[in-house]
């Protein structure tokens, strides 16, 4: 009868199981990358002027975030201990390279205007965290749903901050006047509404950034630390 029993195989786990469903939920909310771990902040204060310009970013580190999480999964039995940070970064640089060569033969004005910060993507914190915390020591399925997950949250944050500045700042939407013509003084405009400058600064992002913080953590009293 042991023997029997040892025969039997396992049931394998179902590809969107509620443990694998939670590592693409749990970073939009309770566990997001930039609001709760505070990682990623640099482009989130840069780059979020336009709504277009966070989506392209937010799109690009999920796409660096799942194909890196899968190779370094599939390679975490092979690379030595010693060497496993520079092996990481190999591996987001070379995904960071495809991204730029893809947006500068694409979307060279959206390649243009994001500048420096795609190379950036290399450094940051989210991409080479999750690989050394999660996609070094669990299988590839999980580990793509861990990447989209963290991906999935950081971008939209970075959308949502970028709706804000955009829309309060240049009173457009993904380039769409929303307001109206502030050119020719229509719409909210021809009342004398005026775009607020100060939100397309930089400062003005962490402004909101902070602000989200604070509701996320008054709704959920269990992300506040003690002290």
């Amino acid at each position: 009868m042991s023997d029997i029993a040892e025969n039997k195989k396992t049931p394998k786990e179902p590809l969107f199981s509620k443990k694998n469903k939670k590592l693409v939920t749990d970073p939009l909310t309770d566990n997001n990358p930039v609001t709760i771990q505070v990682l990623g902040i640099c482009s989130a204060l840069a780059i979020t002027v336009q709504v277009k310009q966070g989506v392209v970013m937010g799109l690009a580190v999920i796409f660096v975030l799942v194909l890196g999480n899968l190779i370094i999964s599939l390679l975490r039995n092979l690379i030595p201990s010693r060497i496993r940070i520079i092996v990481q970064l190999v591996v987001v640089a070379s995904l960071v390279i495809i991204v730029d060569q893809l947006l500068a033969a694409f979307m060279p004005d959206v390649s243009e205007q994001l500048s420096v910060f795609v190379g950036l993507i290399i450094t940051n914190c989210i991409i080479m965290g999750r690989f050394e915390a999660f996609a070094m020591a669990n299988k590839p399925w999980p580990s793509i749903m861990d990447g989209f997950g963290n991906g999935l949250g950081y971008a939209g944050l970075l959308v949502l901050v970028a709706v804000f500045r955009e829309l309060f700042g240049s009173g457009t939407l993904y380039g769409f006047p929303i307001f109206g013509d502030y050119i020719t003084g229509s719409g909210l405009y021809s009342i004398g509404y005026v775009n607020n400058n100060m939100m397309i600064l930089p400062p003005m992002a962490l402004i909101i950034v902070g602000v989200i913080i604070w509701i996320q953590r008054s709704r959920n009293k269990s992300l506040i630390e003690e002290h």
